[in-house]
This record gives structure tokens, sequence and C-alpha cells, in this order.
């Protein structure tokens, strides 16, 4: 099994939105993945709510193998995400490991 975990800073105020709004559109987006690519076995989203400096949001994703990450990362829906989310975000850092 795969574990994809990824965290977000997002900028104040991106595509009209204050960062609030911005945070809760992503995570929309991501969570409406779930169940509609092949490989990936569960997606979560969370929203940070204590700020000062902690990342935004974080993804955390379950997946079947090394494969299908790149199933995931490649698939026409997550790629349509991916212009929103860049322009949302001033940090990303991310993991991916086995177990």
């Amino acid at each position: 099994m795969i574990k994809h975990i990824v965290m977000w800073k997002l900028k104040d105020e991106s595509h009209g939105n204050d960062k609030s709004t911005n945070a809760k559109l992503i995570k929309e987006k991501l969570e409406a993945l779930n169940g509609k690519i092949d490989g990936l076995l569960k997606l979560e989203v969370g929203i940070d709510f204590l700020g000062g400096g902690n990342f935004d949001v974080v993804l955390y994703s379950e997946l079947s193998k090394k494969e299908d990450l790149d199933t995931y990362q490649n698939h026409p829906l997550h790629q349509a995400l991916l212009p929103f989310i860049r322009e949302a975000v001033t940090d990303r850092k991310a993991v991916d490991f086995e177990i």
C-alpha cells in the first residue's frame, strides 16, 4: 500500500477568494476524486484550524501500489485540479511511502 501525503500553505487571496474559501474549494475538489480513479483507495483532506504558521490544507491518500500513484497523478480528473491549486498555493510539501 502507498500513502501519499501533501500539505499546502495558501495565499491570503487568490482566484478572487480569501484563504478560507480556497481551502474549502480545494477540499471539495480533491474529495470529489474518491471512487473515480482506479487504485485510489482513500482520499481525505483536512483544513488546519489552529493557524499560527501551520500549513493550511493537508491531503492524505492511500493507493494500492506505486503504479497507482502514477495513475492518480496523471489522471485527467486530478490534472484538471492542479491549475486551481497551484495558483492558490505559496508552499507545498509532500511525502510518499510504502507500507
